[in-house]
């Protein structure tokens, strides 16, 4: 049962002008009927985002990203369905119904109750006697009352079940306590705290919720640090820690850091604009997080070698997202924390000052690969950074970082630049054959982005994404479609989208995306959205569904032939049967 009535997400649709809407996160400019606007979801310097207020869906043509109001909400700011259901609600002035099967709802919201409950009894616990290694640690670690109040620090007793013992008392249920990873069950059945004789950092929302936990060990055992699991309220890879008071920083950038510690020091020192990963490398979702708070992001990452091949890592994704990217060169074995606690704040702000933009990271990085007093290495590097230099858009940062290599590598500054140019020909013919091998094979372009939605029958479903437009721009077509069912369609995707669009149509309902967002995965919908958004004949629109549904019947009897080889045959002539009574076509 959906969460929502289908009339009440209709009104929010209709109620949500979504130019206006997109209008508050990228300027969009009206060009031949359409708003367009460069992709907030990826970086671009050409505009191929575009807003259809008719159809009330975006697209982009470059990432393929794609939906309603709803999916747009949810991917730019970080929302599940619900919350950004409530999200447009209170921004169009509606009351958000509670008649549908609102248990999700009171889960999360019970999910939330419970883990601010514990984040109390992990703080209070500080100020009592199981609670005085914690404190001790915090105190050696140099945080003052004030900055343990603001992050709402705490420690978690050295035992089994303290916290279990103190939420069953409050009256929340050990299944409760299983859901928000609070609690592990043991082999034998029985349940113990995940979190034991660790110091504890909530993991707030952006809207002030605990939403998870991170614990450090107080002894040597290992893991040295453990997270929530992923919950219905949590996931890693969609948050960061920290980045609730981070936003907030007028400081004009964010500094990326791996720990918990090394965050909590820096906003203790000043710099409150750092954030933390949770337990995972930089992901897609934490790069489009930033860019919407931050143009700029400084990586302060480990200098051993996991630590390296991590920046590395995070510098292509953030750059794909369009943030500038620097990377901070701490003294060898330091951290931010340690750093701060043996140089201050002032010191750290040098070095913050002198942070190398990505390019001049990575060909330091290159460097150190390489003995530049033996010829095979200078010549080794060179190539390598070649490869760096030549993928440099501009020519004036080419010129520039070709000299820079020259000058390492003690060569001529043109040697280095015949050897990009050289790089950047055989980069152009490699990119023009695959293009060419694209262009062979046609079928390969119909196919959907994602390849966990790749066609089966490629025939059948060009004509079943035909019907849909048709149905979407005409949807009095659907008389002249009885009898065709979803089932027949080859992709169960598109055979979904039709039975609801079938179903909105006889209800008297307008076919809106965002009705369907509950439902549709992000990829599901952004194929939806390409395929819609795809222009169709207005002429005619009555042979052109016929035709496609006589693909689609065939196809779909085809598929049944090998059970029953007549079948196509009685198909095929009850088509021609059909056309003959008809007469000629026009």
């Amino acid at each position: 049962m959906p969460l929502f009535p289908d009339s009440f997400i209709q009104e929010l649709t209709e109620r949500t002008d979504l130019v206006e809407l997109v209008s508050g996160y990228v300027p969009l400019t009206l060009k031949s009927g359409s708003y367009w606007g460069c992709c907030p979801f990826h970086s671009e310097k050409t505009a191929s985002f575009h807003v259809l207020p008719d159809r009330q869906i975006y697209h982009c043509f470059g990432c393929k990203k794609g939906g309603g109001a709803i999916n747009f909400i949810m991917e730019i700011e970080n929302l599940g369905f619900q919350d950004a259901v409530r999200f447009l609600a209170q921004r169009a002035g509606l009351t958000v119904p509670e008649t549908g099967d609102a248990t999700m709802q009171q889960s999360r919201q019970r999910l939330l109750e419970l883990n601010r409950d514990a984040a109390r009894f992990f703080h209070e616990t500080l100020r009592a006697p199981e609670g005085a290694a914690g404190a001790e640690y915090f105190r050696r670690r140099g945080l003052t009352a004030a900055t343990i109040r603001h992050f709402g620090l705490g420690v978690a007793p050295d035992a089994w079940d303290s916290l279990l013992k103190a939420m069953t008392a409050k009256g929340y249920t050990k299944q409760e306590l299983l859901d928000a990873g609070l609690a592990v069950r043991s082999k034998n059945g029985g349940l113990y705290d995940r979190f034991r004789n660790r110091v504890i950092f909530p993991i707030i929302d952006l809207r002030g919720g605990v939403i998870a936990f991170g614990g450090r060990v107080l002894d040597s055992s290992l893991p040295k640090y453990i997270n929530t699991p992923d919950t219905l309220l949590f996931n890693k890879k969609r948050n960061l820690f920290a980045l609730n008071f981070a936003r907030k920083s007028k400081q004009g950038r964010l500094i990326l850091t791996e720990g918990y510690m090394d965050t909590v020091s820096l906003h203790q020192a000043g710099f409150d604009c750092a954030v933390a990963m949770l337990g995972t490398g930089c992901t897609e979702y934490h790069a489009q997080l930033m860019a919407r708070y931050t143009k700029e992001v400084v990586i302060s990452g480990d200098t051993d070698g996991p630590g390296l091949a991590a920046v590395q890592r995070a510098i292509g994704v953030l750059e794909k997202t369009g943030l500038s990217v620097r990377v901070l060169r701490l003294p060898e074995g330091k951290d931010p924390d340690e750093f701060i606690r043996s140089n201050g704040p002032a010191a750290f702000q040098r070095l913050l000052d002198r942070a190398e933009n990505h390019i001049e990271y990575r060909l330091l990085q290159i460097r150190g690969r390489h003995d530049l007093t033996l010829d095979e290495d200078r010549v080794a590097f060179l190539q390598e950074a070649a490869e760096l230099i030549a993928s440099l858009p501009s020519p004036v940062e080419r010129e520039i970082y070709s000299a820079r290599a020259a000058e390492a590598a003690s060569v001529s500054p043109a040697a280095v630049e015949n050897e990009v140019a050289r790089t950047r020909k055989r980069m152009a013919k490699a990119e023009q054959q695959r293009r060419q091998r694209r262009d062979l094979n046609p079928a390969s372009v119909l196919q959907p982005k994602d390849r966990s939605l790749r066609y089966d029958n490629l025939r059948s479903a060009r004509a079943e994404e035909g019907v849909l437009r048709l149905l979407a721009m005409d949807p009095h077509l659907l008389e002249e479609a009885a009898g065709l069912r979803g089932d027949q369609f080859s992709s169960p995707l598109l055979g979904r989208i039709y039975e609801r669009m079938a179903a909105d149509i006889r209800a008297g309902r307008p076919f809106l995306p965002d009705l369907l967002a509950e439902e549709l995965s992000s990829e599901e919908m952004d194929h939806l959205t390409t395929l819609l958004q795809q222009p169709e004949q207005p002429e005619n629109r009555s042979q052109a569904l016929e035709d496609c549904i006589e693909i689609i019947t065939t196809e779909a009897c085809k598929r049944a032939a090998p059970e029953d080889p007549d079948l196509l045959l009685r198909m095929q002539q009850r088509y021609r049967e059909k056309k003959s009574y008809g007469g000629e076509r026009k």
